[in-house]
């Protein structure tokens, strides 16, 4: 047999296992939206060269914005300016306080740490890593160097089980699919999100974590020195409530939840953007994920014909109420894919992931 034979022996064998192996992965997990024929493949990668095409102009949206790290540096004196002045107040004061200022702060610094993720805060891998370290600071919990390993993963393998941990696991379905489960759903996010890849695709930790780790308490000792516990409860708390059942959050759900059929990503377009790096240009940001938050406006503007005419959010509350009050809408409702055999996922974790 010729080599083009040998090649097409290989592709029918790879076909043959992915698709036995996709089968078992559907009987496991049958109520999840399963990708299937064109769907297959994620569809951003397309898209982006559609886009590239029609509008090669959208190049020159191609880089980093540097005034990310004086955000992030506003940010943080902003948190310790409100420490300062919340010393000796009424718990009900420091409680809002904490879930409103202190909630949407952290949470916008959890955006920058993801800006930094994709190198977008600035030129070079390493001073990214930094800015990525800073920006975690104020949210009193070590998140930066972890979320750059498993997020650049939900990017290159959308909707695939294992290595998109993204992607809510099979007891969270069974469990939180009433009204009231859900709520309590949206109350544990921050939980879920930060425990379910230690379950899913556990890596061993890098120089990167230990530093993040490090750098993380000595902050928050720091904190402690001067401000004493409720300093530093006001920046964990904070970040856990921003997290949680909170109007910036909405975006966890609105970014890959399935409330119109046959779409996996969506986009919100609404003032909260403001507050988030413009995460909520979120089509925008996976077919374009090397363009930088500010300009993902830019690129709808460009390119209208791909963005307008797809459903799309202007309320991250109502995506939050439609979650928690729609009973077919449920952490089942995500898209998963099958394009990697078993064998090479464990290859690829073998490795310690694509980012280490």
């Amino acid at each position: 047999m010729g080599k083009g034979g040998n090649a097409n022996t290989v592709r029918k064998t790879h076909s043959s296992v992915l698709m036995a192996e996709r089968a078992e992965k559907i009987q496991k997990s049958p109520k999840f939206y399963w990708a299937s024929g064109d769907d297959m493949e994620e569809p951003h990668v397309q898209r982006r060269k559609e886009i590239v095409q029609a509008h090669p102009e959208i190049k020159k949206t191609f880089w980093a914005d540097h005034f990310t790290k004086y955000t992030c540096a506003c940010a943080m004196l902003l948190q310790i300016f409100s420490i300062h002045l919340l010393q000796g107040a009424p718990w009900y004061t420091w409680l809002f306080c904490c879930y409103t200022l202190s909630g949407t702060i952290n949470h916008g610094l959890t955006l920058a740490v993801h800006e930094a993720s994709h190198g977008l805060a600035a030129k070079g891998v390493t001073m990214n890593r930094i800015i990525g370290i800073f920006a975690n600071l104020p949210m009193g919990i070590p998140a930066s160097a972890s979320f750059k390993r498993y997020h650049m993963e939900h990017h290159r393998f959308q909707g695939e089980e294992v290595m998109d941990v993204d992607i809510p696991c099979e007891a969270e379905g069974w469990f939180f699919h009433s009204t009231a489960r859900k709520v309590l759903w949206c109350f544990l996010q921050p939980l879920f999100y930060s425990l379910r890849p230690m379950f899913v695709n556990p890596k061993e930790p890098s120089k990167w974590e230990f530093i993040n780790c490090a750098a993380t308490i000595a902050f928050d000792a720091t904190i402690y020195h001067f401000f004493g516990f409720a300093g530093v409860a006001y920046l964990a708390f904070g970040t856990l409530l921003g997290m949680g059942v909170h109007p910036v959050a909405g975006h966890f759900i609105s970014e890959h939840y399935v409330m119109h059929k046959g779409q996996e990503t969506y986009s919100y377009y609404g003032p909260l953007n403001w507050f988030t790096f413009h995460v909520g240009y979120h089509n925008e940001h996976h077919d374009f994920p090397f363009v930088t938050g500010k300009n993902l406006r830019n690129v709808r503007a460009m390119a209208p014909e791909f963005y307008d005419n797809i459903p799309h959010y202007h309320s991250w509350a109502k995506v939050i109420y439609d979650y928690i009050m729609d009973d077919k809408i449920s952490p089942y409702s995500r898209v998963k894919r099958v394009t990697l055999e078993n064998e090479e996922i464990e290859t690829i974790r073998s490795r310690g992931g694509l980012v280490k």
